[in-house]
């Protein structure tokens, strides 16, 4: 049995694709009673929480056709492009406008069409709608922005999610602030369900246990969207760096890695077309290679993940754990403070909710 004596209640920060996503996938598992019903959620239950108990309370964004707007007419607004799956009902959630400080970048101000409403009081706002939980969803490259949010979450006394790739739950900096202020932290950099990176990594490791010796190796990602606009365009290099350092985690020694975003094509709107290419040696030093693509819809990715990141963090706010939670951000971002071999950070997690029963 779920709890029901209290509603989860997070602030969504970006109500782009992965927000859309997000909220319909709240609708649409609520009524869902047995395991088996929950097609691709890995948890229906998990800390006692259900998804159902997972309550939007706040939503920030600075688009004018998302700001002033019902957080449920918000997430279909363009520039989304991402699946409807669901009829969303009124949420009676107003998307409120943000401060716009780096989270439009230069290529992105031809899409996003900047409200001329007021900004409001984000850490007033998170106060007065009892949010617990701050869920960074911001673009790649909105360093300053993130940042920002991260200090509102601070003053309002929210636990912080950082679903992007700037560097804040895996700052030791950042770890001390949010330790000093006994509130939960966990991030950098969501990992997707269906994740180009896990799937690199599980080959790897899987060929590795059986003796190919990989030699060379590389993962190249094509999407359409915002987020893969401003991933090309702004964070590029700091997305290479982040995944290679996760897929070489995956090996017990040195092999040629380079793993990363390369291309935007805006046809493909919110779908992700990944390459891998694998070279090795095996028995004999007889060489062998592998091509593959995958090819996913993104922001349904972020889905499954963001549910038990969610439903984790209000673990830690209950046990009134602080700081950088590492078994969770090793289990759910590419860039924890501490990178863990797939199989470590997963028992890590289920260790960690263990502990709250």
């Amino acid at each position: 049995m779920s709890k029901t004596l209290s509603k989860i209640k997070v602030a969504l920060v970006g109500i782009g694709n992965c927000a859309s996503t997000l909220l319909q996938g709240l609708h649409y598992y609520s009524d869902c009673k047995r395991e088996e019903e929950c097609i691709g959620l890995r948890n229906l239950l998990l800390g006692g929480f259900h998804p159902r108990d997972i309550q939007i309370v706040a939503a920030f964004d600075v688009d004018s056709r998302k700001v002033g707007k019902d957080l449920s007419e918000a997430i279909f607004a363009q520039p989304n492009n991402t699946l409807k799956i669901v009829d969303m009902l009124q949420t009676n959630v107003t998307v409120c406008k943000g401060p716009v400080l780096d989270g439009v970048g230069e290529y992105a101000r031809n899409i996003v069409q900047l409200s001329n409403l007021p900004e409001v009081n984000v850490a007033e706002t998170l106060k007065e709608t009892g949010a617990e939980i701050v869920v960074n969803l911001l673009p790649s490259g909105a360093i300053k922005a993130s940042h920002w949010y991260a200090e509102q979450a601070l003053i309002a006394g929210c636990a912080f999610v950082n679903a992007t790739p700037v560097f804040i739950a895996s700052d030791e900096t950042w770890g001390r602030r949010f330790e000093e202020a006994e509130l939960p932290l966990v991030g950098d950099d969501l990992i997707d369900q269906v994740g180009a990176t896990t799937l690199h990594k599980t080959l790897l490791k899987l060929l590795s246990k059986r003796g190919v010796r990989i030699t060379e190796t590389y993962q190249l990602d094509v999407g359409g969207g915002t987020e893969s606009l401003e991933t090309l365009k702004r964070t590029r290099d700091v997305k290479r760096i982040v995944k290679t350092k996760s897929v070489e985690a995956a090996l017990p020694y040195k092999a040629n890695v380079v793993a990363g975003s390369t291309d935007y094509v805006d046809f493909l709107r919110n779908r992700r077309d990944s390459y891998f290419w694998i070279k090795g040696l095996y028995f004999c030093k007889v060489p062998m290679q592998i091509d593959l693509r995958l090819s996913t819809v993104d922001a349904p990715n972020a889905g499954s993940v963001l549910l038990d990141v969610i439903r984790a963090v209000e673990v830690a706010l209950n046990r009134k754990l602080k700081g950088a939670i590492l078994p969770i951000s090793a289990y759910a971002f590419k860039h924890p403070s501490q990178l863990m071999l797939l199989e470590t950070a997963e028992k890590a997690f289920v260790d960690f909710i263990r502990e709250s029963k």
